[in-house]
């Protein structure tokens, strides 16, 4: 009764707790959050300065005694105290209100299907820390599957592949649970380190992670295009060490992310051969639904539609499909329990 009681009253939330944003979607409102998933700390005193936005201005242009750095690492925790008030800031911005007037409220968080039980417990514990009265996990590609609207719970074969910042899931599901899947920790991150390495090894340029991030989005592909085009990076000259200006085509950029992204190509073609027949029979006419981020890298669809010999087709909104998937099983979390990882932890009341 009192649960009942407080779900009315509670602004209930779910959360996409993603290695390079987080979005927070409240119950009957929609995503109301989208911020990086970043956090400035001073080393000297321990303080937290900035979250989110905020914190992502001050990336790179700090003291050395102030570190912008990320609290999660391949979508799972790894500063557990940081996690823990990013989080509990995200949830006191959506309440606005102290939790003595207002109920603690339900939270359903996405994770990683590769994360083990400690990992899976560290968020747990952050998000009851930061003030929720339950905790619900749920899989990052079940999520994303449910946010695309994709028959989940139907005996048909639904392949989703979630490329986040720190990780890509790969995921054949069918009647409500996971018949295959492949989680690499290679995603949109990686993409950003590779082309950072490749201007450093092959033009002599040290560019930083957020211009890498811009020549991804700007030049990045995955597959030949009908029209390649160029582009200008400044960096630092590793030679003279002075500013320089370079223009880059994006079969170079595409050369430099090749390795990952056939990397990510094979994770979806090695799932599907380790599908049932015949479910593997049900995709001849359906489609490989790409979600996250990374599913906007032009050309990755084709890629993977030409290994695999099947439909390819990007989710409408991928950046926000598990944010979308979570608040769906928020709002029929009774019904969808049986693909939760509840919590063992209790309520908060």
């Amino acid at each position: 009764m009192l649960n009942r009681i407080f779900g009315f009253w509670s602004k209930d939330i779910g959360i996409d707790l993603g290695t390079a944003n987080t979005l927070v979607y409240v119950r009957g409102k929609g995503i109301t959050i989208n911020e990086p998933s970043i956090v400035a700390v001073n080393q000297k005193t321990g303080k937290i300065l900035a979250i989110g936005s905020e914190a992502k201005k001050m990336a790179g242009r700090t003291p050395g005694y102030i570190v912008v750095s990320r609290p999660l690492v391949s979508g799972v925790v790894s500063d557990f105290e940081v996690t823990e008030q990013m989080l509990k800031y995200f949830v006191d911005k959506v309440h606005q209100e102290s939790f003595s007037i207002l109920p603690r409220p339900r939270v359903v968080v996405g994770v990683p299907s590769g994360v083990t039980e400690v990992e899976k417990r560290a968020v747990e514990d952050a998000t009851y820390n930061a003030g929720a009265r339950e905790v619900y996990l749920i899989e990052e590609p079940m999520a994303a599957a449910i946010g695309s609207r994709l028959p989940v719970q139907e005996a048909v074969a639904n392949v989703i592949v979630d490329i986040g910042g720190g990780t890509t899931e790969v995921a054949v599901i069918s009647m409500g649970g996971v018949i295959a899947s492949r989680s690499l920790r290679i995603a949109g991150d990686k993409l950003n380190e590779d082309i950072v390495r490749y201007l450093r090894e092959e033009k002599n340029l040290l560019i930083g992670e957020s211009s890498a991030e811009n020549l991804k989005i700007e030049l990045g592909s995955a597959y030949p295009l009908k029209e390649e085009i160029e582009g200008r990076v400044r960096g630092r000259d590793l030679v003279s060490g002075l500013p320089k200006e370079i223009i880059l085509a994006s079969e170079e950029i595409r050369e430099a992310l090749h390795k990952s992204t056939r990397s990510i190509v094979m994770a979806v073609k090695d799932t599907i051969e380790e599908t049932p027949p015949e479910l593997t029979a049900d995709l001849i006419n359906r489609h490989i639904f790409l979600a996250g981020g990374g599913a906007l890298l032009r050309g990755l669809d084709r890629a993977i539609a030409h290994e695999t010999k099947l439909f390819v087709k990007v989710v409408d909104d991928p950046l926000t499909a598990v944010a979308r998937g979570c608040g769906f099983v928020l709002e029929n979390v009774e019904q969808l329990k049986s693909i939760l990882v509840s919590s063992d932890k209790g309520s908060y009341l």
